[in-house]
């Protein structure tokens, strides 16, 4: 007996299946491409992500030597926000929208002065900005009126892969909040006020449900599309982060974990409905009704180094790959050559704009004191330096809260492998860390999602009783004082050029219309 889990992420999907001892009997990866054709623009090509699904699932349950009839329940997560407008049909009527787009600049100051800024943020529990999915939808009512009208629902990339499963069109409670602006997060409902005064009807949003509700059942074509036995149960799913986390045994307030994926983050449980204006905020999966969790996020955190194989080390790339071996080895080895620091080179990280703490869609990347000494590795150490400080500047917020954090730090998915990366973490938040063995990671807490909803797991306990933590790293109290004078540039560094960000930006949008 086996459940299967499917996550999709900024850069790529992952498949895990396991069995009834939550043991890993099956795991596959695909990376998809990342359209950035225009200025602020981020999209993936939607029947990317069937045709993932598709591909992988069948390589896993060969892997376990699996039955179609042995899988039992299938759970999805995706990474939040995003956006999948489909037809009546479930087809996409356009390029699906992922977490760095940033276009719809002109929207957000419209509701800004429609509603203010603090009628959302009490609805919504998170600020305005232009990433919820709501204000994509305006961008289209006002930009694509053609797209606008063909669109029946609304779905993230997991509520449409669990159309394309069942013909159910669902969302899920931990995900809700990515809509934004109108969904009110205590209540979990789209509020009819705020939705008549923008423009929008309630029927282009899915129906809601906890996390482990079972919202369908696999139709026969999409069992002989994916190998999948017909009527196989698949539930609500979850947001990515909480999939990852919940999956590695993060289950009661005050635990704390870390991603250092396609974006970073990190996540800090609470069962208290207390919220800051400056962070993200949803509801969390171990009981997703009246949990929630505080998600700082830099929105090009593991996307960095990715940009810098893809950059800096593409010839390297295919030739030790040719080898079998990992460019990222590489780029760790020349990176942890370089003293903490990176020698002068000074970093800021928003190559996509920002979001927790400075909300700023007009920032971009800058490498600050670069000479004719620096060579790749610099620039890849000070990236992962440069993406410590983006989060520490959220952790540092938080911590001034109150908010209860049981240490250490919890390190996850994506470069969370790299040890040079973690010893930076470690010493930029002066606190300790460990690394989570088992780094399935997302699809392996949604199979465990896939359990409890079907009653094969009877809780969330079972990922902590399998949750091991290696590797532990105590900071080192010099190294922390030096990145803290790093940190104090950074900041003044961003003051200094964030209104030449605007003004950047204005350039580029005039010159790009011209």
């Amino acid at each position: 007996m086996y459940v299967l889990g499917i996550d999709y992420g900024t850069g790529g999907g992952k498949v895990a299946l396991i069995d009834e001892s939550a043991t890993v009997r099956g795991y596959a990866f695909q990376e998809y491409p990342i359209h950035t054709d225009h200025p602020g623009w981020s999209e993936h090509d939607a029947p990317t992500y069937w045709n993932l699904a598709c591909t992988l699932i069948p390589k896993v349950l060969e892997q376990a030597h699996a039955e179609p009839h042995e899988v039992k329940a299938v759970a999805i997560s995706s990474a939040m926000p995003s956006l999948v407008m489909v037809d009546e049909t479930g087809e996409p009527v356009a390029r699906a929208y992922n977490l760095m787009d940033r276009r719809a600049l002109d929207e957000v100051e419209s509701l800004r002065k429609l509603l203010g800024e603090q009628r959302i943020f009490e609805i919504s529990k998170n600020r305005l900005d232009d990433h919820p999915m709501i204000i994509n939808l305006l961008w289209e009512k006002h930009h694509r009126p053609e797209i606008f009208t063909r669109i029946h629902k609304a779905l993230s990339i997991d509520g449409f892969v669990t159309a394309k499963l069942t013909g159910k069109f669902t969302g899920h409670y931990s995900g809700a909040a990515f809509y934004g602006v109108a969904y009110d997060l205590l209540k979990r409902r789209f509020d009819p006020d705020i939705l008549k005064e923008i423009g929008l009807e309630s029927s282009i949003f899915p129906d809601l449900f906890r996390c482990e509700d079972i919202v369908g059942l696999v139709t026969a074509q999409a069992a002989k599309a994916t190998s999948l036995a017909e009527g196989t149960p698949v539930c609500a799913g979850q947001v990515d982060c909480n999939a990852g986390w919940s999956g590695a045994g993060a289950i009661e307030p005050g635990d704390i974990q870390m991603n250092l994926g396609t974006c970073g983050n990190f996540g800090i449980i609470h069962d208290q409905p207390v919220f800051h204006e400056s962070m993200i905020a949803f509801n969390y999966t171990t009981d997703s009704e009246k949990t929630f969790i505080t998600v700082p996020t830099t929105t090009t955190g593991g996307h960095l180094i990715r940009y810098v194989r893809d950059n800096f080390y593409k010839a390297e790339k295919e030739s030790l790959a040719a080898e079998g071996k990992d460019v990222y080895d590489l780029i760790n080895e020349e990176a942890s050559a370089v003293p903490p620091g990176s020698e002068g080179l000074l970093i800021l990280p928003y190559m996509m704009g920002e979001r927790t703490p400075i909300w700023d869609v007009h920032a971009r990347g800058v490498l600050f004191g670069l000479s004719l000494h620096h060579t790749r590795g610099h620039i890849a150490r000070a990236m992962m330096e440069s993406v410590a400080y983006a989060l520490y500047d959220s952790f540092r917020m938080i911590k001034e809260t109150g908010i209860a954090i049981n240490t250490p730090i919890v390190l996850n998915e994506g470069g969370a492998k790299s040890v040079l990366w973690r010893r930076i973490i470690t010493d930029v938040f002066n606190c300790p860390t460990v690394l989570v063995e088992n780094r399935v990671g997302a699809p392996y807490g949604d199979a465990i999602l896939a359990g409890i909803s079907i009653g094969m797991f009877k809780d969330f306990s079972i990922a902590k009783e399998h949750a091991l933590y290696i590797h532990p790293m105590e900071p080192d109290a010099g190294r922390h004082q030096m990145y803290m004078d790093h940190f104090t540039l950074y900041k003044e560094l961003y003051g200094h050029v964030k209104q030449d960000f605007r003004a950047l930006a204005e350039l580029t949008r005039r010159y790009a219309t011209a």
